[in-house]
């Protein structure tokens, strides 16, 4: 068994994770961390996990957390800058799902988040990990990135047009949106039921913290630095993002469906909708699946690209065990193959 250490358990993310992890069938959770409910059971905090083991939380602790094979970081930006390195110098490899070694450029990462970078020495080692990029990478490797929510929606659905060059690089947009669970488990007003519910805005639009991220990696795609225009929404409902990329066709005898079929035809998440699809995001819910669909409007040079995700499994816990299972050797859907839950 995999023993698996959770820094930071009690936020969304955190406990979407211990979710998957209790339900593996190759992994102990043995450490969950929370320096403000240290020594409260799991089930106080998580009615829903009640009857799975008596975990406690406990203050984050280099000793306990480096007796793990694996341990996750569901925390803010800056918490795994000072702690990845000691548990990786005791063999044990790390999964940061927050953003602190997403940006390879530390003056980038600096000026995104407001603070300096905790262990640039890290970061040629980190690992992306979108798997249907870095796969190979990830097998073998110690310390993974786990990609944005919202990067994760947007960079699926356009690396097929990047990667073939069939679109013009300098005019992408993404028009995406989520749902409030991507904002965190924290007190903020824009959270609140009566500040959220009925209501829809874009916010974020002169620059999301995600944007470079996303450019970092559809440059390496693309092989030049894209033109992106991104703007997030925050929509009323828990969970979920929606994605609409927009491209403009180069190449116009692309057969896009083909395309895309062709791309994904091996990945165990991503599924490309038939033609005239609509993916939705209760779809997914739930789930590690990213379902796409591929539009032409009237036939013209305009590519209309749907991509919908669970931001909190593959934006976020699910695509961090994913990450595990290839790190271990594991089958890359072990532990992963739940059904979405309608209504």
């Amino acid at each position: 068994m995999i023993r698996a250490g959770i820094v930071g358990a009690t936020g969304y993310t955190g406990v979407e994770l211990l979710r998957l992890l209790l339900a593996h069938p190759r992994v102990e959770p043995a450490v969950i961390t929370s320096r403000g409910n240290a020594g409260e059971p799991l089930e106080s905090l998580f009615p829903n996990l009640r009857g799975q083991g008596a975990l406690v939380f406990q203050a984050p602790d280099a000793d306990a957390l480096g007796d793990c094979d694996v341990v996750f970081f569901a925390t803010p930006h800056g918490v795994a800058h000072a702690m990845a390195g000691d548990l990786l110098a005791r063999g044990t490899r790390v999964i940061d799902l927050s953003a602190d070694f997403r940006i390879k450029d530390p003056h980038l990462w600096s000026r995104w988040y407001g603070q300096p970078h905790g262990a640039p020495e890290l970061l040629d080692e980190a690992v992306y990990g979108l798997p249907e990029i870095h796969r190979a990478r990830i097998t073998q490797a110690r310390l993974i990135a786990v990609p944005g929510c919202y990067p994760t929606a947007v960079t699926l659905g356009f690396l097929p047009l990047l990667e073939q060059g069939v679109v013009d690089p300098a005019r992408l947009v993404a028009d995406a949106k989520s749902g409030v669970s991507g904002a965190g488990r924290k007190a903020q007003v824009g959270s609140l039921l009566c500040e959220a519910s009925e209501n829809f805005k874009a916010y974020a639009v002169p620059g999301h913290r995600h944007l470079p991220e996303i450019l970092q990696t559809l440059s390496a795609v693309a092989g030049q630095s894209p033109g992106l225009t991104f703007v997030p929404h925050l929509v009323p409902m828990i969970r979920g993002i929606l994605a609409s990329l927009y491209a403009t066709l180069t190449h116009a005898d692309t057969d896009l469906q083909a395309l895309y079929e062709a791309r994904y035809a091996g990945e165990p998440f991503v599924d490309v909708l038939p033609a005239g699809g609509h993916p939705e995001t209760r779809s997914v819910r739930g789930t590690n699946l990213c379902r796409l669909a591929v539009h032409r409007p009237g036939g013209g040079d305009t590519v209309v690209v749907l991509s919908a995700i669970d931001n909190l499994v593959k934006g976020a816990s699910g695509q961090a065990v994913q990450n595990m299972n290839l790190m271990f050797g594991l089958p890359e859907t072990l532990g992963l193959e739940s059904i979405a839950v309608l209504p």
